[in-house]
């Protein structure tokens, strides 16, 4: 069965620092590029950032340049978003979404991707 799980999300003071992980039961990721994803409180669904097999990055905000850091370990099948510095405004629901393996490369615009996880919360407190 195609799942992607996110996990690791929880409750965090602002400044603090926590680790969303992506895993795949069921299939291997090292294909894909894949993508971290966030939905505050009201707000539409965001792209933040993505990798792709070859380990190349893209950005979709700004607002999580310097302290957001996307990795992947193939080995582990998992995709990894690192963060730093955190704000009540990254409170949300984090998923981690996937691109379909014959595109190699992340997508211009994140919504494209063709699989997405039920997501995980991140509630930061000031």
């Amino acid at each position: 069965q195609l799942q992607l799980v996110e996990s690791g999300g929880g409750s965090v003071q602002a400044g603090g620092s926590v680790t969303l992980s992506c895993t795949a039961p069921g299939f291997t990721l090292d294909r894909n590029a894949i993508g971290w994803l966030r939905q505050a409180p009201g707000e539409e669904r965001e792209g933040l950032m993505c990798i792709d097999r070859r380990g190349d990055i893209i950005n979709y905000v700004d607002s999580v340049k310097g302290r957001f850091t996307i990795s992947r370990d193939n080995a582990k099948n998992t995709v990894y978003l690192q963060m730093n510095k955190l704000k009540p405004e990254d409170a949300g629901v984090y998923y981690c979404a996937r691109r379909g393996a014959q595109d190699i490369d992340c997508p211009r615009n994140p919504s494209v991707m063709d699989f997405w996880g039920k997501g995980t919360l991140v509630t930061v407190s000031s």
